[in-house]
């Protein structure tokens, strides 16, 4: 049975697996789960203890009603790891779940060693927020064609075709409401600000080369560093490149 912790009467499963610092705390993004993970787990957990996180709305974790903030799912990252006892952890987060390693940087960082973020959108560009706000209120009238799309958009002509079947499978069953709040949750956060506050070591891991790919400053406080991992395309980053 996975373990679970409750905090603020919301049910959060993760799984807990191995031994040795520092621990590694993996982040999915939104409408996925701790199994886009798996490949990563497993490889860390050799050496290192492994925490793979369902967030709030996902997975084997409660599913409530209401905003899913970026702020909301920090939280429930460092309440795990705290009473887990993990100690300073290396946070590895995909897409939004980038977004929330990040956040917890900014805001729990006695939490955190270093942050990892894969294929995370730092900055939406107008065009891109407002396909974003349209999905969002699709899947909420019902409609889950333009959610579909751009999964399938993510990969490549070549992609593994079972592997973009699984992740059409697990991304469209999420419940519209989490969906939905959690596209808008990630449109609301302001990455700037975080960055800003961010003072440990953060790397960048993108599938196609981000607006600047040097190593620089976002905001005034986190300094990143990028990485491109060619023909890696969107959500399958993750699962294909185990050891990255």
């Amino acid at each position: 049975m996975m373990p679970t912790i409750v905090r603020n009467g919301i049910k959060l499963a993760f799984e807990d697996r191995s031994a040795g610092k520092p621990a590694f705390v993996f982040v999915h993004g939104t409408s996925c789960n701790r199994s886009f993970f798996a490949p990563q787990a497993e490889h860390f957990a050799r050496r290192h203890r492994v925490v793979s996180v369902d967030l709030r709305g996902h997975g084997e974790s409660d599913k409530p009603r209401g905003p899913y903030p970026i702020g909301a799912y920090a939280d429930d990252i460092a309440h795990i790891i705290e009473q887990a006892g993990l100690g300073k952890v290396v946070a590895v987060g995909h897409s939004m779940g980038g977004m929330i390693v990040l956040q917890l940087a900014a805001v729990h960082p006695d939490c955190v060693a270093a942050i990892v973020m894969v294929d995370q959108p730092l900055v939406y560009s107008p065009e891109r927020r407002a396909a974003l706000e349209a999905m969002a209120a699709a899947i909420e009238a019902g409609n889950q064609e333009p959610l579909s799309q751009w999964i399938k958009n993510m990969f490549l002509p070549t992609s593994d075709r079972r592997l973009t079947e699984k992740v059409l499978a697990v991304m469209l069953s999420a419940p519209p409401h989490v969906a939905a709040s959690a596209v808008r949750g990630a449109l609301e956060f302001d990455a700037r600000a975080a960055a800003a506050l961010c003072t440990v070591p953060a790397l960048h891991l993108a599938a196609s080369p981000p607006r600047a790919c040097r190593r620089r400053r976002s905001g005034t406080g986190c300094r990143i560093s990028s990485m491109v991992a060619p023909s890696a395309p969107g959500i399958s980053t993750s699962l294909k490149f185990p050891t990255r």
